[in-house]
C-alpha cells in the first residue's frame, strides 16, 4: 500500500515538472545557454586566448602569395584549374516584381550556372542605367536569397554601379537536388553541413560557394568592359567574399560586412559557423588571417572588414583588434594593396547598415 503511494506521488510529480518544462521552454533553455562556454567578461562576449598573430600568418612575400592561391585552386578545382567555361543559360532582360521600380535600373539579366550533384546557382546581372563603368558583386547571407539585400542592391545602382548579385547554395532561386549517397540512400539537400556527405578527394562542395562567381565573371569579361570589379557581402556572403577574392586577383576592391573571424577567436557557439567556415581541409591550406593578405595584395588592390559591435547574430564585439595590426604590418610590408576593419557601433542588428553603405562608398571612391 505504501509503495503504491509513493508511486502516485511519483507519477504525479513527473507529470507537474514535464508540464512546466512545457510551459517554461523558453526559460529553461536560456538557463541551458549558459551552461556553454561564455566569457566570464560581460564587456565583450569573445575570449581572447593569446596567440602569436605573426606566427598565424604564412605570407611573407610574393612568392607565398602565388603558392597560397595556387594551392586554393587546386584544393576546389583539383586538375581542372580555375574555370574558363561560360554559364549555362543567360537570359537577357527578364522582370521581375520584387525589383521593380529600382532608382537608375536599365534592365537585368539572369544568369544560370548548374554544376555537380545537379546543384545549380542563379544570379541577377543588375545593368545601372547611367553608369559608372564600374561592376559590383554583391554577396546574400543565410537570410535567404538575394531580395533580402534589395536595399544594398538599390544604392548601389543609384551609385551609378551595375551589381551581380548572388544567393549562397541550395539558398534563394536556387535548387535543392536529390542526391544518391553511398550507404545513405536518397537525402534532399537543404543545409550546408549536409556539403560534408558529398566531399572526397575527387571533389569539394566548396566549389559551389564560388565557382558561380567565376563562371559570370567570365561571361561578362567576354561581353562587357568594367574598368573594376568590387565585391561586397553579409555574413555567409561576407565570407564568400573574402574567400573568393582571395583566388581571384580581377577582384580589385573586397568588403566582407559580418563575415568571419579566425578560428582561434570563435569562442562563442554563434560565431562557430556551418560547413564552408570551419571546413578543415580548406583552413589547412590557407587559415583566415592568410585569407586576409590574399584579399589585400595586389596594385590597387583593398580588403575592407566591417564588423556590427551589437550584432545579435555572430562576430560582434571587437575582437578583431586581436589580429587588426599585424595583418596591417604584414600587407604593408609586401608593399601592395591594403586591409582596413571597421566598427559599426550605430545599431544593434545583423545587418549592412546606412553607416556602412556609407563607409564602403567612401572607401570604393577614394
Amino acid at each position: 500500500m505504501i509503495k503504491t503511494k509513493y508511486v502516485v506521488i511519483l507519477i504525479v510529480a513527473v507529470f507537474v515538472c514535464g508540464f512546466l518544462v512545457g510551459k517554461s521552454a523558453p526559460y529553461f533553455k536560456s538557463n541551458l545557454d549558459t551552461l556553454i562556454v561564455k566569457p566570464t567578461n560581460s564587456d565583450d562576449k569573445n575570449v581572447n586566448y593569446e596567440n602569436n598573430v605573426n606566427s598565424l600568418i604564412h605570407i611573407k612575400n610574393q612568392t607565398d602569395v602565388t603558392t597560397k592561391r595556387s594551392s586554393l585552386i587546386e584544393y576546389i578545382w583539383k586538375d581542372l584549374g580555375f574555370p574558363s567555361s561560360m554559364p549555362s543559360s543567360v537570359e537577357t532582360n527578364v522582370h521581375d516584381s520584387n525589383f521593380s521600380n529600382m532608382n537608375n535600373l536599365k534592365q537585368i539579366d539572369k544568369i544560370t550556372i548548374n554544376m555537380e550533384h545537379d546543384v545549380n546557382s542563379i544570379a541577377y546581372f543588375f545593368h545601372s542605367e547611367k553608369s559608372n563603368n564600374k561592376l559590383v558583386i554583391y554577396h546574400q547571407g543565410h537570410d535567404g536569397g538575394f531580395v533580402e539585400g534589395k536595399r544594398t542592391i538599390e544604392f548601389l545602382l543609384k551609385n551609378n554601379y551595375s551589381v551581380l548579385a548572388f544567393s549562397m547554395p541550395l539558398l534563394g532561386m536556387n535548387n535543392q537536388p536529390l542526391v544518391e549517397l553511398e550507404n545513405e540512400g536518397t537525402i534532399k539537400l537543404m543545409s550546408h553541413n549536409q556539403f560534408f556527405y558529398l566531399d572526397s578527394n575527387e571533389f569539394t562542395s566548396i566549389k559551389y560557394f564560388v565557382e558561380p562567381i567565376a563562371v559570370s565573371l567570365n561571361y561578362v569579361d567576354k561581353n562587357y568592359d568594367f574598368t573594376s570589379y568590387y565585391m561586397v557581402g553579409i555574413s555567409g556572403g561576407g565570407w564568400t567574399t573574402t574567400l573568393y577574392s582571395a583566388i581571384d586577383p580581377r577582384i580589385t576592391q573586397s568588403y566582407s560586412i559580418a563575415g568571419s573571424l579566425p578560428i582561434n577567436l570563435r569562442s562563442s557557439p554563434e560565431d562557430l559557423g556551418d560547413y564552408e567556415q570551419i571546413n578543415p581541409s580548406l583552413y589547412r591550406i590557407t587559415n583566415y588571417l592568410d585569407l586576409y593578405i590574399l584579399d589585400s595584395y595586389g596594385e590597387n588592390r583593398k580588403h575592407v572588414q566591417i564588423f556590427n559591435k551589437y550584432d545579435p547574430c555572430c562576430f560582434s564585439g571587437d575582437s578583431f583588434k586581436n589580429y587588426e595590426n599585424q595583418t596591417k604590418i604584414t600587407v604593408s610590408q609586401l608593399g601592395k594593396g591594403t586591409f582596413q576593419i571597421y566598427l559599426d557601433d550605430t545599431h544593434h542588428e545583423h545587418k549592412i547598415s546606412e553607416n556602412t553603405l556609407g563607409i564602403i562608398i567612401k572607401e570604393m571612391e577614394k
